[in-house]
């Protein structure tokens, strides 16, 4: 899906502002005058409730924050997870204080507040109902996004649900869940599911190329499990392709280019060694993964977010600073040359286009 042209990008003022960065903005500055932009989630650190949503602007030399608590005079709470857009409004998922908050999407002035346990991920599947997937539970949680309720949910038979997308009409769900190596095709209109088998355990992101085929991330290295990526057919459930990780391989977060036809991932060593340690790139058709990364991880550093802007290729990268200072963004154009390096808030950990 291509950016939007809606209110989510009208707030966006920062290509008005001065260079510097804004850490606390003067609310009579917050004017929908001026579109561009890209939003930060920066997630804070666990159970301090010091989330935060920053912007930075589409020239690359300023950032704008805390945007929420500007609007509101609050805090976000505590793990900034996720954000989509759906219709007016933006919902927020705060992870470990159990809600999502929704907000207009033109002021970011709160609207309503939806408690959820755990929200990590939000999925729309039509007008009236989107998924919500949740951490510790074997649950995807179904809220009314007009009505801002929750109203039903999907049981599993495993727990951590986990990164969910749409191909092909069916909504496909994992569960984060070391004893699973299934993925759960899903009616979105009747909530019936059905197991898909994948190559590896413990899935925790899925998302569809460009070909409408399957890309699912797998593997828990705390807890023993290898890391997988596997290609399969959403129709069928025939598996196409499966990637093993290096045993020190520690992925998450995949993503595309504009074109869905190469996969971003980070490779994170928490120890900041130059082994398995930044942002790696292949082609959906590649039969092997990277040998080296795109972009290396300086030595005593490691990625914590990744995203790319589906207009212009533009990467994004989340340096979190270990989550015990303000992290950095930094952004690069298509080619992996360095645009530029701003300061953020606590543990920049993806960015939200209007996609």
């Amino acid at each position: 899906m291509g950016r939007e042209n809606s209110k989510i990008l009208i707030f966006l003022l920062l290509l008005c502002l001065s260079s510097c960065r804004k850490d606390k903005p003067d609310r009579a500055l917050i004017s929908p005058s001026v579109t561009g932009g890209v939003f930060v989630i920066c997630e804070g650190s666990f159970g301090s409730g010091n989330a935060a949503l920053y912007t930075i602007n589409n020239t690359h030399d300023s950032t704008f924050g805390d945007l929420y608590a500007a609007a509101n005079d609050q805090p976000l709470g505590d793990v900034f997870q996720s954000m989509k857009h759906i219709g007016d409004h933006l919902f927020l998922c705060i992870n470990n204080s159990d809600k999502i908050i929704v907000v207009n999407a033109a002021t970011l002035k709160l609207v309503s507040t939806i408690h959820v346990p755990k929200p990590r991920y939000i999925l729309p599947v039509s007008a009236s109902r989107a998924y919500v997937s949740s951490l510790y539970t074997n649950k995807v949680y179904i809220i009314d996004p007009q009505l801002f309720t929750l109203t039903d949910s999907i049981s599993l038979p495993y727990k951590n649900t986990e990164g969910m997308c749409i191909a092909n009409g069916s909504a496909f769900i994992t569960p984060w869940d070391t004893a699973c190596n299934k993925i759960y095709k899903t009616d979105p209109i009747t909530n019936t599911t059905q197991a898909i088998q994948i190559g590896g355990y413990a899935p925790q992101a899925v998302l569809a190329d460009k070909e409408q085929m399957l890309w699912v991330l797998a593997g828990n290295k705390t807890q023993g499990k290898p890391a997988t990526l596997t290609r399969l057919d959403p129709s069928t459930g025939n598996i196409l392709a499966t990637y093993n990780f290096p045993i020190a391989a520690d992925p998450l977060k995949p993503v595309w280019n504009p074109a869905k036809d190469t996969l971003y991932y980070i490779e994170i060593d928490y120890t900041g060694s130059n082994k398995n340690n930044g942002i790696y790139r292949m082609g959906i058709h590649d039969a092997t993964l990277p040998a080296q990364p795109f972009i290396t991880a300086a030595t005593n550093q490691y990625y914590w977010g990744l995203g790319i802007d589906p207009a212009t290729g533009y990467i994004y990268v989340g340096d979190p600073k270990g989550f015990i200072q303000k992290g950095n963004v930094m952004s690069y154009k298509p080619g992996g040359s360095l645009i530029s390096t701003l300061s953020v808030g606590l543990g920049p950990g993806s960015f939200y286009f209007g996609e």
